[in-house]
C-alpha cells in the first residue's frame, strides 16, 4: 500500500458518482428506487472508489475486505433486530393488537389534537426504551393506522412520530447512540445529556409548537373515515382489551431494561399466543385454509416470516392492516449492506479522512468549529449510510481541534448527537431511513419535511454556537 493519501478532489470522485446514480435512479425507478437500483447505485460508487485505490495509490484488496468485514459485522445485530422487527410488525397486526389500538383510538384522540399527542407520547415512550426503532415499530404503527382512519397525512403523521422517537432516543440514558456519541468524544454520560437540553428542548418545542397548530387546520372537520374504520375492524378481529396486555408487558421489558432484540423477540412470541388464543379465523384464513393446529401453525409462521393480506370488506382498511412480516425487511437489509461496504471502501481508502482534514482546515471560530462538525455528521450520513460509523468517525475527526481551540468535550458530543443521531432517519439510504420508512410503509423523502425537530436539530445547534450560550472553554469550567 502507497504512503500517499488520496488527495481531497480525487476522494470526492466515489462521492459524485454516488449522487449522480442516485439522482439517475430515482429519476427511472421513482419509489421503486430501494428495491435494487439504490443498492447497484451505492455497489458500483464502491466500485469506483476501490478501483481508484487500487490502480493510483496501489493499495492491497486484502485491506479493504476487512475492512467490509469489520464494517458489516459491526452492524450484524442490527440486521438480526431488524428481521426481528418484521416478525414483530406482522404478529402485533395480525393478533389485533394494533387493531384494537386503533380501534379505540380514533375514538378517544381529538383530531385536533392528534400530531401533538403522537409526537408526545412517542418521545416519552422512546425516553423510556431508549430506542427510537422499538417505538416507531410498535406505537408508531398503530398511530399511523390512526392518523388513517381520522384522514389525517401519512406524512404529517410520520413526521410526528419520527420527531418524537428521535427526541426520546437522543436524551434516554438507555440509547445506544447517546451512549455512544459520550464515550467517543470522552464525557460523562449524564453531563452529555444534560447539556443536550440547551439544544434540544428548543427544537422539540418548536416541533410541538408546529404540531399543535397544523393538527388545527389538517383535522378541523369531520373524520369521515372513523365509523367504517371501527366497523371494519370489528368485523374483522375479536377486538379485546386482553390484546393490551402484550404492550404492557413489552413496557415491563423496557422498564426492566432489557436489550432491544429480547424485547422484540419476547413481544413477537407474547403477540404470536395472543392471535393463537384471540384470531385463530385470521391465522387460517392466512394459511390459506385447512383446520386445527397445522393450519393454525402455518397461518403464525407466515405471519412470522411472510406478506399478510387480511380481508376487511374496505380496500383502504386492508392495505392498513397487510404486513410484509421479516420478507418486508430483506430489501432494507440488502440495502444496509450495501451501505455499509461502501462506508467500509471510503473509510479504508482513507477519502473520508481525506475530505474531512479540508474542511477542518477552515476552522477558525466557534460557530466554524460547531457549523462544520455539523457538516460532516450529516456527510458521513449521507456517505457511510449509518449513525453509528457516523457518530465514531466525526467524534474521531474533531477531538483534537475541540482540545486545540480549548473547548469542552461536552461540546464535541452535543453536537454530534445534534448532527448525526436526528439526521439519520432522513437519509433515505441509511440504516435508519430505509428501516423506518419500511416500518411505517411513508418514504422518507415523503415524511422527511415535516420531521421537524430532526430538520431543526443541527440548525439550533449552529444557532446556539453563534450566541455562544452555555459554551464554555476548558480553561473556565466550573
Amino acid at each position: 500500500m502507497s504512503d500517499q493519501s488520496p488527495r481531497p478532489i480525487v476522494s470526492a470522485i466515489p462521492l459524485l458518482v454516488l449522487i449522480a446514480l442516485l439522482v439517475f435512479v430515482i429519476a427511472v425507478f421513482g419509489s421503486d428506487s430501494l428495491n435494487g437500483g439504490s443498492q447497484v447505485a451505492l455497489l458500483l460508487a464502491m466500485a469506483v472508489c476501490v478501483t481508484i485505490s487500487m490502480t493510483v495509490y496501489r493499495m492491497s484488496w486484502k485491506l479493504f475486505e476487512r475492512q467490509i468485514m469489520k464494517t458489516i459485522g459491526d452492524v450484524s445485530i442490527t440486521l438480526v433486530i431488524l428481521l426481528t422487527v418484521g416478525m414483530l410488525s406482522g404478529s402485533w397486526m395480525v393478533s389485533g393488537i394494533v387493531p384494537t389500538l386503533i380501534y379505540y383510538g380514533v375514538q378517544i384522540i381529538s383530531p385536533q389534537f392528534f400530531l401533538f399527542t403522537s409526537c408526545i407520547i412517542c418521545a416519552l415512550v422512546s425516553v423510556l426504551s431508549g430506542s427510537s426503532w422499538t417505538t416507531i415499530a410498535t406505537i408508531g404503527v398503530a398511530f399511523i393506522g390512526i392518523g388513517h382512519a381520522l384522514d389525517i397525512s401519512e406524512a404529517w403523521t410520520a413526521g410526528a412520530i419520527i420527531s418524537g422517537a428521535y427526541f426520546g432516543d437522543k436524551m434516554s440514558p438507555l440509547s445506544d447512540t447517546t451512549i455512544l456519541a459520550s464515550s467517543a468524544a470522552g464525557v460523562d454520560l449524564f453531563r452529555h445529556i444534560r447539556y443536550m437540553v440547551y439544544t434540544t428542548m428548543p427544537s422539540f418545542t418548536i416541533a410541538l409548537v408546529i404540531y399543535f397548530i397544523a393538527g388545527l387546520g389538517i383535522a378541523s372537520g369531520e373524520a369521515l373515515h372513523v365509523g367504517q374504520y371501527t366497523e371494519g375492524l370489528a368485523n374483522t378481529y375479536h377486538i379485546s382489551l386482553w390484546t393490551l396486555l402484550v404492550p404492557v408487558l413489552t413496557g415491563v421489558l423496557i422498564a426492566r431494561r432489557a436489550p432491544s432484540l429480547i424485547t422484540l423477540f419476547l413481544s413477537s412470541v407474547m403477540a404470536g399466543i395472543t392471535a393463537l388464543i384471540l384470531q385463530p379465523h385470521i391465522l387460517t384464513e392466512i394459511a390459506g385454509g385447512g383446520e386445527g393446529l397445522v393450519a393454525l401453525f402455518k397461518g403464525l409462521a407466515i405471519t412470522y416470516y411472510g406478506a399478510t393480506n387480511v380481508e376487511t370488506g374496505d380496500a383502504a382498511l386492508n392495505e392498513l392492516v397487510s404486513t410484509g412480516g421479516m420478507a418486508g425487511m430483506l430489501n432494507t437489509i440488502w440495502l444496509i449492506i450495501s451501505a455499509m461496504c461502501f462506508g467500509a471502501v471510503m473509510v479504508a481508502s482513507g477519502m473520508i479522512q481525506s475530505i474531512t482534514r479540508v474542511i477542518i482546515s477552515y476552522v477558525k471560530s466557534l460557530f466554524g468549529l460547531v457549523a462544520n462538525t455539523v457538516f460532516t455528521g450529516l456527510f458521513f450520513n449521507l456517505s457511510t449510510g449509518d449513525q453509528f460509523i457516523s457518530i465514531v468517525l466525526t467524534a474521531d475527526m474533531y477531538r483534537e481541534t475541540y482540545k486545540r481551540m480549548g473547548y469542552q468535550e461536552r461540546l464535541l458530543s452535543r453536537t454530534t448527537e445534534d448532527a448525526v443521531t436526528v439526521t439519520s432517519v432522513l437519509v433515505p439510504w441509511n440504516t435508519c431511513g430505509m428501516t423506518q420508512s419500511t416500518v411505517l410503509g411513508v418514504a422518507t423523502l415523503t415524511y422527511l419535511p415535516y420531521c421537524f425537530f430532526n430538520l431543526l436539530s443541527p440548525l439550533m445547534a449552529c444557532f446556539v454556537a453563534a450566541l455562544g450560550w452555555k459554551i464554555k472553554k476548558v480553561e473556565t469550567e466550573e
